[in-house]
């Protein structure tokens, strides 16, 4: 009966054990396979602006109270509604988006596989009634949380770096 327990106990062990290394090799082809799409998060939220697409623009931030975004001035925008009251600036024909470029972009995932952390350097260039009204050597970070499927932005922060 002791054999027989003890046969059992590491029969036990041996499928556990195995059963956990799969799923540590599942979730880690995942996260390879999830950093491509987090990255397309991050530039559609700065690229929307060049066609002017408010629904690809809303496709990647939080539709929600807790939507988060500190510009470099220091202006706070405290969810969805306060965010949705920059549209009229950014639709009028006198705004226009000419391109943007990312700089040293690092990307951390979870271990959870469903949040996400990234920073970068921006360049963020465009213009106001035909004066150059950009942004350099932005320092940029943020959080992307995976919801329904789709990796959403849930907080942004940007700066300047003191020169």
């Amino acid at each position: 009966m002791k054999k027989v327990l003890t046969c059992i106990v590491f029969i036990s062990s041996i499928i556990i054990q195995n059963s956990c290394k799969y799923k540590e090799t599942v979730i880690r082809t995942d996260m390879k396979e999830e950093l491509p799409l987090i990255e397309n998060s991050i530039r559609n939220v700065i690229g929307w602006a060049k066609d002017k697409d408010f629904k690809l623009l809303y496709s990647v931030i939080a539709n929600d109270s807790g939507y988060l975004e500190v510009g470099p001035d220091g202006r706070v925008t405290k969810g969805i509604d306060d965010f949705r009251k920059n549209e009229e600036f950014w639709g009028d024909p006198g705004f226009k988006a000419v391109k943007f470029e990312i700089r040293d972009l690092k990307i951390t995932l979870s271990q959870s596989g469903t949040v996400a952390w990234f920073y970068g350097v921006l360049d963020d260039i465009n213009e106001w009634k035909g004066e150059p009204a950009s942004w350099f050597n932005t320092r940029w970070t943020g959080v992307l949380e995976k919801r329904k499927g789709s990796w959403i932005i849930v907080q942004m922060h940007f700066s300047f770096p003191n020169e």
